[in-house]
């Protein structure tokens, strides 16, 4: 399986981090040694001391896929879910100026928490879904769907262009402002319509 990552899909973030709102979606790939096993904490890797959460919204594929039309790309998921992309911020800083790829800051051990997953047919509206982070009690991100620039069929349309879609495959549809720095011992909860999906403490 892998995981594919939207970057810049929230205006907001987009300003935030002061870049470009790009023409089409930006894509980055995270390894399977990415992922957090789950129960695990998170734990600040040797290399960085600048690590940032981005709280997204995930989607499973269920089915093999290439060149979907956006129109029935709902029929290759079933799965939605809720999780953090770790970043090593001033890392990605780096390389982004000097126009190198992300993947250091971005797909290092451990730098995809997955949280639970639930069937899209328990909420009403896929591009009206309510979904924010908690940081130590404290909500630090909070968006809802409906202000993604790309809808999630028209990422897994564009996405399947360049990668044939397999069973398992995640997507990381973007993350919205509020991102931040994280400190050993702190606490993120993920809530996706008000439903807790994960629960990470940081080491």
């Amino acid at each position: 399986m892998k995981i594919i990552c939207i970057g810049r899909n929230y205006l907001s973030h987009i300003l935030e981090l002061q870049n470009q709102k790009p023409k089409e979606p930006v894509l980055f790939l995270k390894p399977d040694t990415s992922i957090l096993q789950k129960g695990q904490p998170f734990f600040i890797p040797h290399f960085t001391n600048d690590i940032h959460f981005e709280v997204e919204v995930l989607v499973k594929i269920k089915k093999i896929g290439k060149h979907i039309q956006a129109k029935f790309a709902n029929k290759y998921y079933q799965e939605i879910g809720l999780g953090i992309d770790f970043t090593a911020r001033e890392l990605q800083t780096k390389l982004k100026d000097k126009g190198m790829p992300w993947e250091k800051a971005k797909a290092f051990d451990g730098s995809a928490l997955i949280g639970e997953w639930i069937n899209k047919s328990e909420v009403d509206n896929l591009y009206n879904l309510n979904f924010s982070l908690e940081k130590n009690g404290k909500e630090v991100q909070c968006s809802n769907t409906a202000n993604m620039i790309w809808n999630i069929d028209e990422l897994i349309s564009y996405i399947s262009k360049y990668f044939t879609l397999k069973i398992g495959d995640i997507i990381f549809t973007g993350t919205p402002s509020g991102v931040g720095p994280v400190s050993e011992n702190d606490i993120y909860k993920g809530y996706l319509e008000g439903k807790e999906l994960f629960n990470i403490k940081i080491k």
